[in-house]
């Protein structure tokens, strides 16, 4: 089968690579010239907000880590990392993060600085709590573990003394940050910031909300990461604002085009899982092949489910963050909850299959998609592909065997529609 000519380079790729730039270049200012104090937080579910509102800078070591993954060039900090004692079975993020942290701590896209607070927002994953302790152990950052409960009632909706458990630890943090830059904290400014971040919020989620649209205007697992990147190191700001009024507008106008990324939408999919950022292209390619386009990704909500109504409140800012890190990430949900909202993108997206891409370093993540796998086929009769490799590391990749999967999987979902369309006309004959 030939392969499918890929067109997706817009003006908000260009956008992003822009902006983008630009955070790395404060980055590295900070790193290199001491212009301004760096934060250490994790993606899912983080108080951004609170951190802009200081001018402090948020600095992302899995955004670090997958950069040098994009890059190609993390083996040699996580062979670093595996020579001090890491096992090969740690996650890749946080020995590639290791490895480049006792380094020089230079990168291909920036220098990375030396944190004036590590902010541990755990959410969901035991290993963020261990990862931080052990870079605050090889620098002189302040360390804070914000303790997020995990969404313990069936309704999946947080308990009141669950947020003001959080909000009183928020409240902790801004004591630490107001030591840090000897200011007080601008409660109007934070407001300011909580209400761009609403902004956005309902942006990103109309976006969202586009791929339900045959032809889908983008991929919303490959094209999503490109939008992710500026939901999380920009949220909060007048720039991000700016990119997804952008964004909005560009796949709005695809919409009405009736253009898609792929000359034909064939295949409409939902996948489970973040990508392998080695080879991200080839990977795309492997399903572009056949036409077939992801119309939602639980990845893409691993920082926020704002298509399933989640908006910051500017009038309950602390609340509204609490609200956020506690409820609406896929990462503090239970198993259940993740069934749920890969039910509803389903159902509501109209998809023909569901893929779940396991990753082999993250076991905490990965582990029950076996029992998820089961649960679509033979419950819900939704053919289910399951397929391994890694977020990080370039061993665990194998184009060949990952080519065989998604063709024959993709090739049974052909010869069923065959099938389907046949019997439909014999039906109206």
């Amino acid at each position: 089968m030939e392969k499918e000519k890929t067109s997706y380079q817009g003006q908000m790729h260009l956008l992003q690579k822009d902006m983008m730039g630009r955070y790395f270049e404060r980055v590295t200012r900070a790193a290199e010239a001491g212009e301004g104090k760096a934060v250490y937080m994790l993606i899912s579910g983080n108080p951004v907000e609170l951190i802009q509102a200081f001018d402090l800078i948020p600095v992302y070591p899995e955004i670090d880590a997958l950069q040098l993954a994009v890059k190609k060039s993390a083996l040699p900090f996580i062979q670093k990392a595996e020579e001090l004692g890491y096992s090969m079975d740690n996650c890749a993020y946080v020995k590639a993060d290791v490895g480049l942290f006792l380094g020089d701590r230079k990168t291909p896209f920036a220098t990375i600085p030396l944190p004036s607070l590590i902010l541990c927002n755990y959410v969901g994953c035991n290993v963020y709590l261990q990862w931080f302790e052990h870079l605050a152990e090889y620098c002189s950052g302040e360390l804070y573990n914000l303790d997020i409960p995990f969404l313990r009632d069936p309704s999946g909706v947080p308990s009141k003394e669950d947020i003001v458990y959080v909000v009183r630890q928020l409240e902790e943090v801004i004591e630490i940050c107001e030591r840090l830059t000897g200011k007080k904290l601008d409660y109007a400014r934070l407001k300011a910031i909580v209400s761009r971040s609403s902004e956005t919020g309902d942006m990103w989620s109309r976006i969202k909300a586009l791929t339900k649209n045959i032809p889908s205007p983008f991929d919303a697992y490959f094209d999503s990461v490109t939008m992710m990147a500026p939901l999380y190191c920009l949220r909060g700001t007048e720039e991000g604002v700016r990119f997804f009024e952008t964004a909005l507008k560009e796949m709005e106008e695809k919409v009405r085009m009736g253009t898609g990324p792929l000359p034909e939408e064939r295949f409409r999919f939902i996948i489970e899982g973040p990508p392998p950022w080695p080879y991200l292209r080839t990977f795309r390619d492997l399903f572009s092949k056949w036409g077939a386009v992801a119309v939602a990704s639980t990845y893409s909500t691993v920082g926020g489910l704002w298509e399933f109504g989640f908006r910051h409140d500017p009038n309950h800012p602390l609340e509204s963050i609490a609200q956020h890190m506690l409820q609406w990430n896929v990462t503090n949900r239970n198993f259940l909850q993740r069934y749920q909202q890969i039910r509803r993108y389903v159902e509501e997206w109209q998809a023909d299959a569901l893929v779940i891409h396991s990753v082999k370093s993250c076991r905490l993540f990965s582990a029950g998609q076996g029992d998820m796998r089961e649960y679509f086929t033979k419950e819900l009769n939704v053919p289910t592909l399951l397929i391994e490799s890694d977020i990080e590391d370039p061993r665990y990749f194998s184009e060949a065997q990952l080519k065989n999967r998604i063709d024959a999987f993709f090739e049974s979902l052909e010869h069923k529609k065959i099938l389907h369309a046949g019997a439909e006309a014999g039906g109206a004959a």
